[in-house]
């Protein structure tokens, strides 16, 4: 199994970074005005694309004159030993420990819902060092959208969070490649050493669909020019 590949008639939709960010934005203006933050998430695998595609919606929205609110799971990892009970090469370990989705849900996500007071924290422990993150609470206008990337953002624990969501599709062969650079792992995702992270990958596609739950399909293959390959309301 692969990255999902949601191809059929896909040249029909728009392309190019601005056109896609621009399809992205317009979908988001319209959910704006009913006094409360709009959530966005943008999801895919790891070497997706994910954080360089929120970092350039937020600068869109921005430049609209949209207050944006950027954050990213990584904020929410569990603590290492939580992390790794299943074991350092787990793959279901990673698909299972990696975040907290509850604190993910009660600092960030839920305050910036329906009933919320847009009182938010886009962080609360630090994957590096391992330590808790004593971030302040911020206050959140209440026009704000809320731009979240991050892998397994279609899980069920956040089913029914996102206002829109984007699933980056992008073949594993190119992910891979794209983190051999970034983080000098392995190039070849059939490597022993990737085995935790892409087989943790492949069953949340096989469990979740994230492809079929996402709001937007983007194929970011090429990240200067992607394309939007399917869409929802």
């Amino acid at each position: 199994m692969t990255a999902p590949r949601v191809r059929p008639d896909s040249d029909a939709g728009p392309s190019g970074r601005d056109q896609v960010l621009a399809v992205v934005a317009d979908r988001v203006e319209v959910l704006r005005g009913r006094g409360r933050p709009v959530r966005v998430g943008v999801d895919g695998v790891d070497g997706a694309g994910k954080t360089t595609f929120a970092d350039a919606l937020g600068a869109h929205l921005t430049d609209r004159g949209v207050p944006v609110v950027r954050s990213s799971v990584d904020g929410f990892h569990r603590p290492r030993a939580q992390r790794y009970r299943q074991g350092p090469a787990s793959p279901r370990g990673f698909f299972e420990d990696s975040y907290d989705y509850a604190a993910l849900r009660r600092e960030l996500l839920d305050p910036l819902g329906p009933h919320g007071d847009r009182r938010y924290r886009t962080a609360v422990h630090d994957v590096r060092s391992d330590e808790r993150v004593d971030e302040p609470v911020r206050t959140a206008p209440d026009d704000a959208v809320l731009v979240v990337d991050g892998i397994f953002l279609h899980r069920d624990e956040l089913a029914g969070v996102w206002d829109l969501s984007v699933f980056l599709d992008v073949p594993f062969a190119v992910t891979y490649a794209r983190m051999a650079v970034r983080d000098a792992c392995p190039p070849d995702p059939a490597d022993p050493a990737n085995r935790r992270y892409l087989e943790g990958q492949r069953l949340y596609l096989a469990a979740c669909d994230p492809a079929a739950r996402a709001s937007l399909v983007v194929d970011n293959t090429d990240p200067a020019h992607p394309r939007v390959l399917a869409g929802r309301d």
